[in-house]
């Protein structure tokens, strides 16, 4: 199993810049993707952005291509969310996941998820 804690949520206002972290632990010799999914109020979740572990690739959902930066340390088995230029439109829980492939299917294992909230 793979343990995943997601951290760095908060409250901001718009146009501000947050960094979201996602460390983890146990088996993590199995990830190959990782990555981040947000949940808004009534809505359902979405996929943001992912990460090749090994190669570094990335993808991104075109809602927050240019502002979002996903990043990972393998020395500490810790995947990033860089968010800048952020909108109200960005105010949800935000997770992060092991997927399958840079698509973000076939989500695994999920933190337990970190509020963000832009204020306008």
């Amino acid at each position: 199993q793979v343990q995943l804690v997601e951290s760095g949520g908060g409250l901001v206002q718009a146009g501000d810049s947050l960094r979201l972290s996602c460390a983890a632990s146990g088996r993590t010799s199995s990830m190959y993707f990782m990555g981040w999914f947000r949940q808004a109020p009534g809505k359902e979740r979405e996929f943001v952005a992912t990460i090749s572990w090994n190669g570094g690739s990335t993808n991104y959902a075109d809602s927050v291509k240019g502002r979002f930066t996903i990043s990972r340390d393998k020395a500490k088995n810790t995947v990033y969310l860089q968010m800048n230029s952020l909108k109200p439109e960005d105010t949800a829980v935000y997770y992060c996941a092991t997927v399958r492939n840079m698509a973000g299917s076939g989500p695994g294992y999920w933190g337990q998820g970190t509020q963000v909230t832009v204020s306008s």
